[in-house]
């Protein structure tokens, strides 16, 4: 099988017409890596028609943050989902997604459960994600849309926004994909050095800390992960959290059941993100 570039609108239409099956959409801003590799793979596993978008969305990044130096790998990416039997890999230019200017007067908000995290961290950033998602997938028209754990409040927020406007899709979440090492792979690990990679170690080493402690009750498993990133003068942490995976509010001490702890640092000059569920009570 070969795989198709379509970078405009008409080419995406006429690249889906009368095609059979289930269609399966993996979405990425491009440079790819293993843990997009995984996403096609889950896809493929159930969707006769897989289509990858590359996408560096304006719209989420804030004034200072890496937009520009973003890596832009078109070529391998495109190489990449040839490799896993991809059909389309859809490259819009950003004129092509936003036709009217990239500050559309009409937007997704993302609500309160945008507001707390990372979108306290980075105010706007889900209104522009969801924004995207949503103009993807009336694009694309997929039955089944595939993202990944490592970005658990993102995959939250998709599903609401997939359920309070009735988006006819299955989102499908696929766990984290890690190195050997343990670190979380993302297309930004590229910016880091040798020093600053060993640094990032700190962030999944918190995280196995807490998890590992959970028998012990939420407040013995942030103790536990704080002590591990307090280990690591290079690490700049912005936030650690340990909320319930539906509403995002932190779990009292009697907390029984699955809990998210999710952990965001500076490394360097590369913000990081991570996270694992925790399980509290009787099944812990």
């Amino acid at each position: 099988m070969t795989t198709r570039l379509v970078q405009t609108r008409a080419e995406l239409r006429g690249a889906l017409a009368n095609r059979d099956g289930e269609i399966g959409v993996v979405m990425t801003m491009g440079a790819l890596h293993d843990g997009h590799r995984e996403l096609i793979r889950v896809a493929r596993r159930r969707c006769a028609v897989i289509v990858v978008t590359v996408f560096l969305n304006p719209l989420q990044f804030a004034p200072g943050e890496d937009l520009s130096r973003y890596p832009k790998t078109l070529e391998t990416d495109v190489e990449l989902c040839a490799a896993e039997d991809v059909d389309l890999v859809f490259a819009p230019s950003v004129v092509e997604v936003y036709p009217l200017g990239d500050q559309p007067q009409v937007r997704v908000q993302a609500g309160p459960l945008g507001e707390i995290l990372e979108g306290d961290s980075r105010p706007g950033h889900f209104d522009g994600v969801l924004t995207v998602v949503a103009k993807l997938l009336h694009l694309t028209g997929p039955d089944v849309a595939y993202f990944g754990q490592k970005d658990a409040q993102q995959l939250l927020l998709i599903r609401r926004m997939c359920q309070d406007l009735d988006f006819p899709v299955e989102v499908v979440a696929v766990p984290t994909v890690r190195d050997p090492d343990g670190l979380a792979l993302s297309s930004r690990n590229t910016y880091l050095t040798a020093a600053d990679r060993d640094a990032a170690l700190t962030l999944s080493g918190a995280l196995h800390a807490g998890r590992s402690v959970a028998g012990h009750g939420p407040a013995a498993v942030l103790a536990a992960a704080h002590e591990v990133l307090g280990g690591e003068k290079s690490v700049g942490l912005d936030y650690l959290a340990l909320v319930d995976p539906v509403h995002l509010r932190p779990v009292p001490e009697d907390y029984a059941g699955e809990a998210l702890l999710a952990v965001a640092a500076r490394v360097g000059s590369t913000r990081l993100i991570d996270n694992v569920m925790v399980t509290f009570g009787a099944a812990a």
